[in-house]
């Protein structure tokens, strides 16, 4: 069965100068849009993997230009024009992407870029983008598990952090004291279930949890700092064993930490220390 909106796998049916058709079993022949696909040397009988969409409401295409985003996920998209009907979403095709107006949670600005929700038109059958992400979440939840890793989109700085969508469908929370490594809005990155909480909501980490991982590791090591006055007598070019003794991690993953911490500018670097930045 063809879904629209998807990656699909068609066989080519004929190949001219003028067009490949697909054959899009239930959907009739469809025209691979792509061009000069006739000269790429495809034959009858080849098997591509295509996006199937509507570009206008009356047109089904394929294509193997891949989307930034399909329906039913979220990305980080940039405005490229204005009409009366929405923004149009540069989201990697050359057919348009449209947020209407009434799916827009603040007026959309050309040149900015927004996280958005895409999905499908039920009306124009056309895929359509939304910046309303709370609609398309699934908070409160109980299905993750302590220390489950999981896909993350950065979406939000707020006063306790980074709120983050957790797999495309639920939102979750980056904690401020516990990231130690640069984070933007729109970013793709593996984070850790950290805790879901009576009401639902999700706590995330970077590090694994119960692992002396990076970002881990870095909050020993500014908690150690402060302990110690704000300056320890050990540096990156320490011998291997006395930050073992001192943190139970590896060289590697402590001069990992230490980095972390100097391009957020906590601490300063010297050959036989290290010291907080008040």
């Amino acid at each position: 069965m063809i879904k629209i909106g998807y990656l699909n796998k068609l066989k080519v049916i004929s190949c001219t100068a003028d067009e490949t058709l697909l054959d899009g079993k239930n959907l009739g022949m469809l025209i691979l849009s792509d061009n000069g696909a006739s000269r790429v040397g495809y034959h009858p009988g080849d098997v591509l993997e295509v996006f199937i969409y509507f570009d206008r409401p009356d047109r089904l295409v394929a294509t193997t230009q891949i989307p930034n985003a399909m329906p039913g996920q979220f990305a980080f998209l940039t405005v490229k024009a204005q009409t009366e009907a929405g923004a149009i979403l540069d989201w990697g095709l050359p057919s348009d992407l449209l947020a209407p107006i009434n799916e827009q949670s603040s007026k959309m600005l050309v040149g900015k870029s927004y996280i958005v929700f895409l999905y499908l038109d039920g009306k124009t059958k056309l895929i359509a983008a939304s910046s309303k992400l709370d609609k398309f979440l699934n908070n409160p939840c109980h299905i993750f598990s302590t220390g489950e890793e999981v896909d993350l989109l950065v979406c939000a700085r707020t006063d306790l952090g980074f709120k983050a969508i957790i797999n495309h469908a639920y939102w979750g929370l980056l904690y401020q004291n516990e990231i130690f490594q640069p984070l933007d809005v729109g970013q793709k990155l593996k984070g850790f279930v950290k805790k879901v909480r009576d009401d639902g909501k999700i706590d995330l980490c970077l590090a694994e949890p119960g692992g002396k991982g990076v970002d881990e590791l870095a909050k020993q090591i500014i908690e150690f700092l402060k302990k110690q006055g704000g300056s320890i007598l050990v540096s990156d070019k320490s011998p291997p064993a006395l930050i073992y003794e001192l943190f139970g991690a590896s060289k590697k993953t402590f001069k990992k930490a230490l980095g972390a911490l100097y391009k957020r500018k906590l601490i300063v670097i010297q050959n036989d220390s290290i010291k907080l930045i008040d």
